[in-house]
């Protein structure tokens, strides 16, 4: 994976938390946003761990030139930030990266984090997930769902959308963990989203979720 984070020493943290896992090797650590992008495409890292905030270029740049939408065979773009609000972590989000947490989170999420990108999955701060959806969600007049998602697809969503894990929506739901991912794929499939974060967001926006 590559880290990329304008202060050295949360470089130099997160590599240490990451370097000591086994299945887990940091095989860069850039200072700027255009490095971030040259390093990602030289090396093709399984997960890009980036900061909003960065010179050259910020963290929405280079997530929306590594994952966004038309980019072929997209990375997969963890984003941390100081800011639980921040303005600028939808953008990034909506660009196309499938993760968000906080510094502050603790090692274990950031562990928890980087597998679940490498994996193809997606995590946001369980903490934050509701606050940064609403607070940054545009206003809008609920509209009706598309007909093609069934109602236990929509409960589905509903519960991603607060922040729900896949075991825990299949503890509420009284289904297996293999039914919700399951659920999620088709959700995903129907709408034309890539993870749970873009479910998440579009639950949000559409009016799903209130």
């Amino acid at each position: 994976m590559l880290i990329a984070d304008d202060q050295e020493l949360v470089r130099t943290g997160f590599r240490m938390i990451l370097d000591a896992q086994p299945d887990i090797e940091v095989v860069a650590t850039v200072a700027d946003g255009a490095a971030a992008v040259a390093e990602a495409r030289r090396l093709r890292p399984d997960v890009c761990l980036l900061d909003i905030r960065m010179p050259k270029l910020d963290g929405i740049e280079v997530t929306r030139l590594l994952a966004g939408p038309g980019v072929q065979d997209p990375m997969r773009v963890v984003i941390v930030t100081t800011f639980d609000l921040d303005d600028y972590v939808y953008g990034a989000l909506r660009a196309g990266a499938c993760g968000f947490l906080l510094k502050d989170s603790g090692p274990a999420l950031l562990i928890e984090a980087v597998r679940a990108a490498a994996a193809g999955d997606a995590l946001v701060s369980p903490s934050v997930t509701v606050r940064l959806l609403a607070h940054l969600a545009r206003p809008r007049q609920p509209v009706s769902p598309p007909e093609s998602l069934t109602d236990r697809e929509l409960d589905v969503v509903r519960l991603v959308a607060r922040g729900r894990t896949n075991q825990e929506v299949a503890a509420e739901l009284f289904v297996s963990l293999s039914t919700v991912k399951t659920h999620m794929a088709s959700v995903q499939t129907k709408l034309g989203l890539r993870n749970r974060v873009e479910v998440a967001a579009w639950a949000w926006e559409s009016g799903v979720v209130s």
